[in-house]
């Protein structure tokens, strides 16, 4: 079959874009969500959630998290370094009051001692949360918002708050060091941002 002349001038619909790249919660977003999962007294979701916000950690490296990963004594701290999984690299983030407070009531409500996992499983399976587990729990929150679970996915949660730094700030190192990312170029894909743009905010953000 031949092709018609639109056909063949059409733009592709993803030229531009990351195939499959997640949307960031907005600002609005992250506080319906917290005030409903406060409400509603859920108690997990809301320090799965907020910790997940905070780390900006991958599903795989967040539902692997022990207590006392992010617990100095019986305390949460403000500050935790993980080794992530996929790179083998240490990443620091900090921990906000409100994760820091949900946090902790998660784990006196759950009664965690210092080696167990934060998020344990509740199936037999598995010692902690998997990141099956976690997709369809954010799944849940993603339909609750009244958003489209296709554009949303836990990669959402990881990009949130690198991408409201960005916006904020214009400083690529300073996310490129949040996200734990060896390469410039990588967190420059990871924000969906153009090339172009990136080198030259990257050279006004030196020092």
């Amino acid at each position: 079959m031949g092709t018609t002349g639109n056909a063949v001038n059409r733009e592709p619909w993803n030229k531009g874009k990351l195939v499959g790249q997640k949307a960031p919660f907005k600002l609005k977003d992250i506080w319906a969500l917290r005030v409903r999962l406060q409400m509603e007294g859920r108690v997990r979701e809301l320090a799965l959630f907020n910790l997940g916000i905070d780390s900006k950690l991958r599903g795989c490296d967040l539902v692997a998290l022990k207590v006392r990963d992010v617990c100095h004594g019986d305390q949460v701290a403000t500050r935790a370094i993980v080794v992530q999984h996929k790179t083998q690299r240490p990443v620091q983030f900090e921990i906000t009051q409100a994760a820091r407070d949900a946090v902790q009531a998660w784990i006196k409500l759950a009664g965690l001692k210092p080696e167990d996992f934060l998020f344990p499983s509740r199936l037999h399976d598995s010692p902690h949360l998997g990141t099956r587990q976690y997709a369809r729990i954010l799944g849940h929150w993603v339909d609750e918002l009244g958003l489209d679970r296709a554009d949303y996915g836990t990669h959402s949660m990881r990009r949130t708050k690198a991408t409201l730094i960005y916006r904020r700030t214009k400083n690529l190192r300073a996310v490129q060091l949040l996200l734990g990312h060896s390469k410039l170029e990588s967190t420059v894909r990871y924000l969906g941002i153009e090339v172009d743009d990136a080198l030259e905010i990257s050279e006004q953000t030196e020092i």
